[in-house]
């Protein structure tokens, strides 16, 4: 199931990169788009319960006459509301089915991931409740559907749907109590996405600018073209008749009218469930977390700033070194990513004495390991000799290409610090170093590509080093799919055979 889902946003990651300028694809920010679309519900909400009656009677009237007669910002705010709503739940199940395509749900991942689903039931709550408020015919059915269903509960008894047995049974403040739920609702789907977001360093929660202004000139012409309207006003004394569903919010009524609601609450307790316990089915295979080396450590915080998760912090020091902090993981935050390892500067290959290790560690791939592989690809390889480290997460380059590739297979390319580039070219054993990963805006560890490129560029510590020519070094960001980039690969093998004799040194 996930390969055929991870094998759908692939494809349809290919056909949005034809359409949207380098990193403007909008599979790369569909958490941040997501928060957008809530923003503008949120703003647009306030302005419609400005003008909104919370009777019986005024429900219906005052979205009507903020629909029709103040139509160029009521009616406006009004199908923003409703679109952008829709827009929401659509981006959240893209955004949870990308997730669960990509496996970025196992192991630490669990937390973002089991927080999040309280989050679509909130979203579909406040929505449901949004509809009940305007009081027309949909209004009615969803309301007389629903208060059947809750019902079914021991705690109710029936109780909820005395109030639409009659006219005279429904008071206004059932409506007080509505708008009540239609604002608390957004106020518990805040605090899960805060909690959402809890075990995720630098989260971006807002889309690139150039987003705001697409999609709010997209929900302006939708909400010109096809307006939010109102349905006839409710009438408890009539059955409604063709009710029109939001099929984002309203799917499941349709099973109501076919099954018994204690079967609904048994399939929608069991899909919560089942959504919640995806993590552990099956139990992941997790490497083992970073381990600290104090001897190495100098508590230089560059691993508290690289880290995707927030796994690794700052203590005072332990150890009665002259430094006065010591960094300290957090393990079950710690996916092993080894991008902390790749930000430490005594991360090096250059070490004679001693035993080479770092000053923090990946028990799975330990720096010595690291080296020792650089040695052993780039014997017997033909010139122009290329070694690649390739992100096991990108499923680049599964067999060997060519005779003039060397492979060395890393957990996330943020793990490979530039010492090793300058090791590998100035000792000699390669020509040129080509560093593959996920697909740009992908990573699978989040800032793998980013800071790479920021090391590379020497903005970012650890930076490559001056004598290291940039010209000899090259990066493939390539899709989850398993094909190599040979074209690249090819391109970069002849720009490497087109240099001046002697400049490899």
């Amino acid at each position: 199931m996930r390969y055929i889902v991870k094998t759908f946003f692939d494809l349809l990651r290919k056909i949005l990169n034809f359409a949207c300028p380098p990193g403007f694809n909008p599979l790369d920010h569909l958490g941040s788009i997501g928060f957008y679309f809530l923003w503008i519900v949120f703003i647009s909400g306030v302005y419609l319960y400005i003008f909104f009656d919370t009777s019986v009677v005024g429900a219906y009237q005052s979205i009507e006459s903020l629909t029709h007669e103040q139509w160029w910002l009521g009616g406006v705010m009004r199908s923003f509301h409703r679109y952008a709503s829709d827009a929401l739940v659509l981006v959240m199940l893209l955004h949870m089915l990308r997730e669960y395509g990509l496996g970025r749900y196992h192991g630490p991942r669990w937390f973002s991931w089991v927080s999040g689903t309280p989050v679509l039931w909130f979203i579909i709550i406040s929505g449901i409740t949004g509809y009940w408020l305007i009081w027309d015919e949909r209004a009615q059915y969803i309301a007389i559907v629903t208060a059947g269903w809750l019902d079914q509960l021991p705690v109710f008894g029936g109780v909820i749907s005395r109030n639409f047995m009659t006219v005279s049974s429904l008071g206004d403040r059932f409506f007080t109590l509505l708008i009540f739920l239609h604002i608390v609702g957004p106020l518990f789907l805040l605090l899960f996405m805060w909690l959402h977001l809890q075990r995720i360093s630098r989260a971006r929660i807002h889309p690139p600018k150039a987003y705001w202004f697409v999609l709010s000139l997209m929900l302006l012409v939708v909400s010109l073209i096809y307006p939010a309207y109102s349905q006839a006003p409710a009438n408890l004394g009539m059955v409604p008749g063709i009710i029109e569903i939001d099929w984002y919010y309203l799917a499941f009524y349709p099973m109501f009218d076919h099954e018994t609601t204690g079967l609904v609450w048994w399939v929608g307790t069991a899909l919560t469930l089942l959504l919640i316990l995806i993590p552990w089915l099956p139990p992941a295979k997790v490497a083992p977390a970073v381990e600290v080396l104090l001897d190495n450590c100098n508590g230089c915080r560059r691993c508290v700033d690289d880290c995707p998760y927030g796994a690794v912090s700052m203590l005072p020091r332990s150890d009665g070194a002259q430094f006065s902090e010591e960094a300290v993981v957090k393990q079950e935050l710690c996916t092993a990513c080894g991008i902390c390892v790749g930000s430490c500067p005594s991360t090096t290959p250059f070490k004679r004495i001693g035993s080479l290790e770092s000053g923090i560690n990946l028990p799975s791939h330990p720096i010595a390991d690291l080296r020792a592989e650089i040695l052993s690809v780039s014997k017997g390889l033909e010139s122009p000799r290329i070694i690649v480290f390739a992100c096991d997460n990108s499923g680049a380059l599964t067999d060997k290409p060519d005779p003039y590739v060397g492979v060395v297979r890393v957990p996330c390319v943020g793990f490979v610090s530039p010492t090793f580039i300058d090791y590998a070219l100035s000792r000699d054993k390669a020509e040129g170093i080509y560093l593959a990963g996920c697909a740009s805006g992908n990573c699978y560890n989040r800032f793998g590509q980013d800071w790479t490129m920021e090391r590379l560029a020497r903005r970012r510590d650890p930076y490559l080093r001056k004598r290291v020519d940039v010209d000899r070094v090259a990066t493939s960001w390539q899709s989850s799919d398993g094909q190599w980039s040979s074209m690249t690969l090819k391109a970069f093998i002849t720009h490497l055979n087109s240099r001046p004799k002697g400049d490899e040194k």
